[in-house]
């Protein structure tokens, strides 16, 4: 399996100053770190992805780069698909787009226009129309909530097919990921749950006859704490999550236990990795070189 990693900003993420992320993309870059991936949450202090996308394909040359993840209920599929099909052309093939549902908070879905129960309905309608939208020559749709004839998306992306990656460990994230993914991609989550995961995605994937998702196009977010403390905020917000588990199941403490986790995911299935520190630093170019000396002799 060919092992990639790349570094994640949360929903609370500080880094949207652009001295700030100039001094993290540029060190990404230069340090050869696969991807950058960050998360959207219109309440937040995270950057609108469209944007952010763009900047950073203007300033980089190797680094690939996506949305961890992008609320897809709420948005135009056609307009969204020509953004990100436009996005991959001027990147040559750098975008890596990962959809979800979007927040479990009122106030996000409202942003959106949506009620929570209409959020899954406009998912699987729209991501399947925007797939056809990258790689049909023409598209006519008669769908419950869109309808268009004829519809022609020009530039097609470089990437063919662009492929798309979705996250989550519940039942109905998974058959969503069988069916409609091109790689599965969950974050609080532990090497069993990535060795559970996978065949039951399988088996999703064979319901409704569609071939396995490809052995490469499975990953983890891994969440860990840079000093390797474990501050009793974290354990708090770490059970609400998964309230079954110990933090220390999910939550690496220190750069020097990344590689031990990394490998047990490795065995599980898992080869793409997006590592999110919990808190972030305060000088990024130091924080990446301590990474790349512990973990990136990894990548293959």
């Amino acid at each position: 399996m060919k092992v990639r990693i790349g570094l994640g900003l949360g929903t609370n993420s500080k880094s949207n100053d652009s001295k700030i992320l100039a001094n993290l993309v540029d060190n990404l870059e230069r340090l050869q770190f696969d991807s950058l991936w960050f998360s959207e949450k219109v309440s937040g202090s995270t950057l609108d992805p469209i944007v952010l996308m763009s900047w950073i394909a203007a300033r980089t040359e190797k680094l690939k780069f996506g949305p961890s993840v992008m609320v897809l209920p709420g948005r135009n599929p056609v307009l969204l698909a020509k953004a990100l099909a436009s996005l991959d052309v001027v990147s040559n093939g750098r975008i890596l787009p990962a959809f979800g549902l979007g927040a479990v908070n009122l106030a996000e879905h409202q942003a959106f226009g949506l009620n929570r129960g209409d959020r899954s309905p406009w998912f699987n309608e729209a991501l399947p129309l925007m797939r056809r939208l990258w790689e049909e020559e023409q598209v006519t749709h008669r769908g419950d909530r869109f309808s268009m004839e004829n519809v022609r998306l020009l530039p097609k992306p470089i990437q063919n097919p662009l492929e798309i990656w979705l996250g989550g460990l519940a039942k109905s994230e998974l058959r969503r990921v069988g069916r409609l993914g091109d790689g599965w991609l969950p974050s609080f989550c532990t090497p069993e749950d990535i060795a559970v995961g996978i065949p039951v995605i399988d088996e999703y994937s064979k319901e409704i006859g569609r071939p396995k998702i490809d052995r490469e196009h499975f990953g983890s977010l891994i969440i860990y704490t840079s000093d390797g403390s474990m501050p009793e905020a974290i354990v708090k917000a770490a059970q609400s999550r998964r309230p079954n588990l110990e933090a220390t199941d999910f939550i690496v403490q220190g750069h020097r236990n990344l590689e031990s986790r990394i490998k047990e995911f490795i065995d599980a299935g898992a080869s793409k990795f997006i590592l999110v520190p919990y808190i972030e630093p305060d000088n990024w170019e130091v924080e990446l070189e301590k990474l790349a000396g512990s973990i990136l002799h990894l990548q293959n």
